[in-house]
């Protein structure tokens, strides 16, 4: 910069007190002092290749529409992206760094420090983001601009250290009596701050900046994360050493250091401006020509007039998901899109989704596969994953050291645990680094909670909104969302819905309220208003596709279609399997002994089904049940031909097993004649798993449930059976039928599923000799189920049956109300037009991926452990597989992935005496063990947590009495 022109333009006092004014300390810029004005301006420079090189087309278009027309909105988004750290210009900040605020003291501007340590005293939060706040509301608006455009910019300022505080905070606290926001000559400096950077850039005055339309909340939550995201890239020490020397700050040195920063970086956009697809794509894609459901969401993709939620209800095996990648590159093309977010209900089912995805894309441009990223917190053991980030570098936590010194309890982005400082490795490279990682990277599969978590009111919620934003969303098997995670889900379809974002979802057994739900959520939130009742027409037939999306004028516009499935119905047989069930005075002996009696009746019909060879899936609704079973099993067919998959083994042996379970159970394994193959198993198994069973035992489970486990059972045309097993049956265990009464339950089944929808799937089971035709069954038995027919349940139930709906009803609405606590916006507010106070109350949970899960899930908090074992002696530790560490525990580099690997998460039951666990000694100071609780076991496998005896092996998994 040209420092007489500076002094020319606006007086040597306020030029002098520019070229000092500090944004980074000498510690956290590379070891020289970064000028604030230099640190504004290469934020904006990396906010212009944001806009070059990252935004989606439709984010663009939108930014320009706020901007005043065609062009406008780079300038207006590189501008907001600089002035984050604008509230630097202040006391506030200049004071806490001992020699920066002796050099600001020198060049004539001061302050009362009793009175700003008494203000700061007050409200400890009030920092540079606050003032940052306070100015841009007091300063734009003595420059002209109105209110309403004043209203929605100063809380992205405010707020971008990752909470949204309301009006009223951003007011300095009385007792700082001005020394903390400035008197006297710093109003006129920070004013003259604010003009140079924006002169330098090259953007007028600020009158010529002044948006003409306030853009929507999801759109201001979306460039408040880009803010974020900006700040972040700029304060890499790597390429944005400190400079201070006014005379070397510029605009165009600002965009040098940005284009090499990132270009290492690597950052990159998706698809770009995608073209629509041409008919014969699918086949290019899929190897194979539409079947008539795929066709059918396709053209219902071309028929939308506007972004909005499309709804697919379609059997398992149908082809959803071919469907759904072709429908939401239709709609990228269409809608300006440029990546896809794909939701999947566990960390199970997003692996295989992961490869799928990676194909699909890789059939559109050979490239993009590489830039998929699995989201999910058991991803390192994905072998696909891991081969990806072999070419990724290390250091993360160095290069972000910078990233904003004095600003939120030393952990400004929320990287950290409660009570540590220190970021994670992995958080940073999750979030922002390179083209194969978090969520902001064009596409990303991962569970359905990265979605969910993006509606809580959590600090740094912006930064997932500014990754959902500008990509299609799809969500799979949204069925199994219930009603405490539904809140979650309608929330997030409120602000997809507002934000333009093209959401297609995808159900094999979606209940009709649960439809309603969701698209009164999504045009809602498209229309900003805080409730839209509409009448949304059920597709008349099954596969079935309904879209909707808002007219020009604001109107509910519909399209459904229907057609017939690829594949003739199946009729498969249904018998019901009696199971004796304890008394709620019976002992544990004979609680035991009940279990052993079933587990026996399963062994011996397993045995007789499997006579000839064959195959068997058995889907147990706990751990215990599972394990029990398994141990039965394993006394009457040979160890190779019974396999036991549940969520308590370690994270590296679940993923094996569910890897060799898909490996021996699926679609294109030769069997042999008189071969055997049986897969005990939790609820893993029963949504997107792709295993092909000749015979089910099932637990009793909610019709939906039911029938996505029946989805396992003769999946595939083609495959080898025996003769008896040609036709498809399913044995449903797992409760007692009883004489002039209502059945009765498993504890555990009542527990997860309530005793309503129990009652009523039991009611629905076919008698004896008879069975379902599936799918075409599916609709009207959903329906049947979760529908207000009153007259479903025999009589001598209907007694039993209003408690149990009342009890529903009551559970239901204390989940819902319990939901509501993290819900982002509370009910009456969806209709505000600013982020202004948006985290009322503060955040209200804690950042890490197990408080986020247990507010989304409705869990208690679980824990997970790392499991190692000790020498009887008390000597070294040692792996799982006996590899020794140390006495300390001290973990050598290549056994990093083995110990990592031992994690297993406890049941709920236990987590007080966990919480009690600590680290190894040797790991406290390693950077992905320092916060790990080792479970130690003894030379047996077995531990004592609080009065609990808990056990591991690699056979049964986990298990505690």
């Amino acid at each position: 910069m040209d420092l007489r022109e500076l002094r020319e333009r606006y007086g040597s006092c306020a030029a002098g007190a520019v070229e000092v004014l500090w944004g980074k300390s000498r510690e956290r810029a590379g070891g020289t002092t970064n000028l604030l004005v230099a640190h504004l301006l290469d934020t904006a420079a990396v906010g212009e290749l944001l806009w070059e090189g990252f935004l989606a087309p439709s984010t663009r278009s939108a930014l320009d529409a706020v901007a005043g027309g065609p062009g406008r909105g780079r300038g207006l988004f590189a501008w907001l992206c600089g002035i984050h750290d604008w509230g630097k210009a202040t006391p506030a900040h200049q004071r806490l760094w001992p020699e920066g605020a002796q050099a600001v003291r020198a060049s004539g501007l001061t302050w009362v420090e009793p009175a700003a340590v008494a203000g700061a005293r007050k409200q400890r939060r009030w920092r540079h983001d606050w003032a940052g706040g306070l100015l841009a509301r007091e300063l734009l608006a003595s420059s002209g601009w109105a209110a309403e455009q004043v209203d929605w910019v100063w809380p992205l300022v405010a707020g971008h250290h990752g909470a949204f505080p309301s009006l009223r905070d951003v007011q300095e606290p009385n007792t700082a009596k001005g020394q903390l926001r400035g008197r006297g000559e710093w109003r006129e400096v920070q004013q003259v701050v604010l003009d140079v950077f924006t002169r330098e850039m090259g953007l007028g005055d600020l009158a010529a900046l002044q948006p003409v339309v306030v853009p929507s909340r999801a759109l201001q939550l979306q460039l408040s994360g880009l803010v974020v995201m900006a700040d972040w890239i700029a304060s890499d020490e790597r390429f944005f050493t400190g400079l201070d020397d006014l005379r070397q700050v510029s605009a165009g040195a600002s965009r040098g250091r940005a284009a090499k920063a990132w270009s290492a970086l690597g950052l990159e956009r998706g698809w770009g401006a995608l073209t629509v697809p041409e008919p014969e794509a699918f086949g290019d894609r899929f190897g194979y020509g539409p079947r008539p459901s795929q066709a059918m969401v396709v053209a219902a993709a071309h028929a939308m007039d506007g972004p909005g939620l499309m709804v697919v209800e379609a059997p398992m095996g149908e082809g959803k998901t071919e469907a759904a990648q072709a429908a939401a590159e239709v709609l990228a093309g269409r809608f300006g899109a440029d990546g896809v977010f794909v939701g999947m209900p566990t960390q199970a089912t997003s692996d295989p989704m992961f490869t799928r995805t990676r194909r699909w894309l890789e059939a559109i441009e050979a490239d993009l596969g590489s830039q998929v990223v699995l989201l999910h917190g058991k991803r390192a053991f994905n072998q696909e994953w891991k081969a990806l980030l072999e070419s990724a570098g290390a250091g993360a936590d160095q290069a972000f050291g910078g990233v904003d010194e004095y600003g939120m309890d030393e952990d400004p982005y929320g990287l950290a645990h409660e009570g540590c400082g220190e970021p994670e490795r992995k958080a940073p490279a999750e979030w922002f680094l390179g083209p194969k990682r978090g969520l902001l990277a064009p596409f990303v599969v991962g569970t359905v909670d990265q979605l969910l978590y993006a509606a809580t009111r959590t600090r740094h919620v912006m930064l997932r909104m500014a990754g959902l934003a500008g990509k299609v969303v799809v969500l799979d098997e949204v069925h199994a969302c219930d009603v405490y995670m539904s809140q979650f889900l309608a929330e997030a379809l409120r602000w997809l819905g507002q934000a333009g974002v093209p959401v297609i979802v995808l159900s094999a057994t979606l209940a009709p309220t649960q439809r309603q739900v969701l698209f009164e959520s999504y045009l809602a939130g498209a229309a900003s208003k805080e409730e839209l009742q509409v009448q949304v027409p059920a597709p008349e037939g099954y596969p079935g596709v309904t879209a909707a999306w808002l007219s020009d004028s604001g109107k509910a516009r519909f399209h459904t279609d229907a057609t017939a499935s690829w594949r003739a119905d199946l009729p498969v047989e249904v018998r019901v399997m009696p199971e004796a069930m304890p008394g709620a005075r019976s002992t544990r002996q004979e609680r035991r002994q009940l279990q052993i009696e079933a587990d026996a009746a399963v062994g011996a019909l397993l045995a007789d089904e499997l006579a000839d060879g064959g195959t068997a899936l058995v889907i147990r609704n706990s751990v215990a049940r599972a394990q029990s079973l398994y141990e039965e099993l394993r006394g009457r067919f040979d160890d190779r031909e019974v396999r036991l998959l549940h969520a308590r083994f370690t994270a590296a042996r679940r993923a094996d097993l569910t890897q060799e379970c898909l490996s021996l159970l699926g679609p294109r394994t030769p069997r042999l004649p008189g071969e055997r193959m049986i897969l005990v198993a939790t609820q893993l198994a029963e949504q997107s798993f792709d295993v092909d069973a000749d015979v089910l035992v099932t637990d009793l489970a909610p019709v939906d449930l039911l029938l996505q486990r029946i989805g396992r059972l003769h999946r595939h045309e083609g495959t080898a059976r025996p003769a008896r097993l040609r036709t498809p049956r399913t044995f449903v265990t797992g409760f007692q039928p009883r004489k002039g009464r209502e059945p009765a339950f498993l504890f555990a089944s009542e527990m997860i599923y309530g005793r309503h929808l129990l009652l009523r799937t039991a009611a629905v089971l076919p008698g004896e000799g008879r069975g379902w035709s599936v799918p075409g069954d599916v609709p009207g038995l959903v329906e049947r189920v979760y529908g207000g027919d009153g007259l479903l349940l025999p009589d001598v139930w209907r007694e039993a049956g209003e408690a149990a709906a009342r009890q529903q009803h009551d559970r239901d609405r204390a989940r819902a109300e319990n939901a509501r606590k993290f819900v982002l916006t509370p009910p009456g507010e969806h209709e505000r037009r600013t982020l202004a106070g948006l985290h009322y109350g503060g955040s209200t949970t804690g950042g890490d991926e197990e408080a986020l899960q247990a507010a989304v899930r409705d869990g208690d908090e679980s824990v997970e452990v790392i499991l190692v074992v000790q020498d009887e002696d008390g000597g070294v530790f040692r792996t799982l597989a006996g590899r020794a560490l140390s006495v300390n525990g001290d973990v050598a580099p290549d056994l990093l992935e083995e110990v990592v690997g031992s994690t297993v998460r406890l049941p709920a039951a236990l987590t007080e005496p966990a919480l009690e666990l600590r680290p190894l000694p040797g790991w406290i100071g390693h950077p992905w063990l320092r916060r790990s609780r080792a479970l130690v076991l003894d030379g047996a496998g077995t531990a004592r947590l609080g009065d609990v005896t808990v056990s591991y092996d690699d056979r049964f998994g986990l298990r505690h009495r």
